[in-house]
């Protein structure tokens, strides 16, 4: 985990450098302007937000043209503050260290909240997104993360403790991604199904 941050760090310095000195006067006065002359405001964690990001996938991909093949890199970033909010993005371009940034910076909008019930998932649910899906079942204190690869990942930056995981089918990184974030985007707590009902949340056992 550590020489993966330290990866990102190092990437991150060396496209800051690289970068024109028009680019990081737009980026101090808030963002890009598009033809209309308006700003692109980009979106960024509050202050006082930790996030740690984690590398999954780096595939180098090629587009078939007329004069032969153009390769370029995809990235797919996992970012989390270990606190129940988290995201994922996918970045393209000719440089690793440019996908990585994009991959990142989209991954800061797509974050959602996750409830985090004493460590673990409020109840069990199953993700499924094409040809991945995977079963999430809730676990005692002290169980850890029973989890591999990408899925592993997400649940620890999501702040997930202990949890129990099956992988029914596929292997795909982007289709594990994809089926965990629907999982985790469809969980609710005690007090959200208690207020749907019209109950008091301690009443309501989740199964």
């Amino acid at each position: 985990m550590s020489d993966e941050k330290t990866t990102i760090e190092e990437t991150t310095e060396t496209v800051e450098a690289a970068a024109p000195a028009e680019a990081k006067e737009e980026k101090k006065r808030g963002g890009r302007r598009d033809q209309g002359g308006r700003n692109k405001k980009q979106a960024a964690p509050q202050a006082g937000q930790e996030f740690e990001e984690r590398i999954v996938a780096v595939n180098r991909v090629a587009k078939v043209v007329k004069g032969g093949r153009r390769f370029s890199f995809s990235a797919l970033m996992i970012v989390g503050d270990k606190k129940g909010q988290v995201g994922y993005g996918l970045g393209k371009a000719k440089e690793v260290p440019e996908a990585i940034r994009k991959a990142t910076q989209s991954a800061h909008k797509n974050l959602i909240k996750v409830p985090v019930d004493k460590g673990t998932i409020p109840h069990q649910i199953l993700g499924e997104f094409d040809a991945g899906k995977i079963l999430f079942k809730p676990a005692a204190e002290g169980t850890g993360v029973k989890a591999a690869g990408a899925c592993r990942s997400i649940l620890e930056l999501a702040g997930v403790r202990n949890v129990l995981t099956k992988s029914l089918r596929g292997n795909n990184p982007h289709n594990i991604v994809k089926a965990t974030f629907k999982a985790l985007s469809d969980l609710r707590s005690a007090e959200e199904i208690a207020k749907v009902r019209g109950k008091e949340s301690k009443s309501i056992r989740v199964k």
